[in-house]
């Protein structure tokens, strides 16, 4: 039998990149950050803004594996995405009922978002880092480059999980920008999380492995649940993947309980029963909040002004990637001047596809 197989509903898949995606995200990252414009800033703020789309953009999304019928379910869920605000997910569905392909032979990308199911768990890259050739290790299957996938949905192709609906708009919203709900720095769930096993636990796993309670009933904590199956994190993994995200850059609305970006945990993972953090509804569309969310990255209307000051800001942060380029460029003994040239490099080769549209 298969992981796909092996699976039950009841099991929590988390989404998590694979290490040496995040390795890259984190020098990319520091690299930014360690950079300076006019000598006062970082550039830490530009990760967060060139992860949003262009707006009233028609994204290319293509599928490496799978058959007709699931690739036509999950453009149907998805599409729901692009009927609230002013983008387009763009599956290139044909005559004949079929739908755009990626290989991982491409040397360009055949889209802006390339689906595989092949791959354990369930994720994807956050918004342009889809086609950010920086990102990812250039050996791996997942990263920025033309073949290479930037969004799972593991074992799709095998057996679609309970609540599948809810993942794909989970993972499509995270391919336009979003984050985790319960990473909300606005949010309950950081302190409303069991992170540690009950007093005395003693470790004790099913046949599969999963952690489960002992035979007095004490319960594992988040750490040590998901460092069993089906996941394997380890502490490190968990913090980076579930607690707050404390980013300047990253636009945070209020805590959404309803929101497809909000798990719904095992009740082992919250201190108290009823938990703030826990969600409400059946996750399987999108909330109120996730619309309002979606049409302040991506209003529904030209907007005129609106429209011109976004290419204003985005053509400001473009001649200040180019600016530091030059800079770096001159001064590669400075900190991050090596390893930051590519990482600006790469940085404004995004900024510039999307401005062109």
């Amino acid at each position: 039998m298969s992981f796909f197989e092996a699976l039950d509903d009841s099991d929590l898949v988390l989404d998590a990149l694979p290490d040496a995606v995040t390795a890259s995200l984190d020098v990319r990252n520091a690299s930014l950050q360690s950079l300076s414009v006019s000598g006062h800033r970082g550039l830490e703020f530009i990760v967060s803004d060139l992860r949003s789309w262009r707006p009233r953009s028609a994204l290319r999304v293509a599928f490496l594996d799978g058959d007709q019928d699931l690739h036509g379910d999950i453009a149907h869920v998805a599409g729901q995405i692009g009927t609230v605000c002013g983008m387009t997910l763009d599956f290139g569905e044909l005559a004949d009922g079929s739908f755009r392909r990626w290989s991982e032979a491409d040397t360009d990308h055949a889209a802006d978002i390339r689906v595989s199911f092949d791959k354990r768990g369930n994720f994807s890259l956050v918004g342009t880092d889809s086609i950010d050739v920086s990102v990812g290790d250039a050996f791996g299957t997942v990263g920025g480059r033309p073949g290479q996938t930037s969004l799972n949905l593991g074992g799709f192709a095998v057996k679609r999980p309970a609540g599948w609906r809810g993942t794909v708009l989970h993972e499509f919203l995270h391919a336009l920008g979003f984050h985790h709900a319960h990473q909300n720095m606005r949010g309950p769930c950081q302190a409303a999380f069991r992170w540690e096993d009950d007093e005395g636990y003693q470790p004790c796993r099913d046949g599969v492995g999963r952690y489960i309670s002992d035979r007095d009933g004490r319960r594992p904590g988040i750490y040590t649940y998901l460092a069993g199956y089906p996941n394997h994190w380890d502490r490190a993994k968990v913090d980076r993947n579930l607690k707050t995200e404390e980013d300047p850059a990253v636009i945070a609305g209020p805590f959404d309980p309803a929101s497809v970006m909000l798990y719904r945990f095992p009740p082992l993972f919250y201190r108290t029963t009823p938990s703030a953090c826990a969600p409400v509804g059946d996750g399987q569309t999108l909330s109120e909040g996730d619309i309002r969310g979606l049409q302040l990255l991506y209003p529904p209307h030209d907007g005129g002004a609106g429209a011109e000051a976004y290419l204003a800001s985005q053509k400001a942060l473009l001649g200040a990637l180019d600016a530091a380029e030059a800079h770096v460029a001159d001064n590669l003994e400075t900190p991050g001047g090596a390893a930051g040239l590519p990482v600006l490099r790469s940085a404004a080769q995004v900024l510039r596809r999307k401005l062109d549209g």
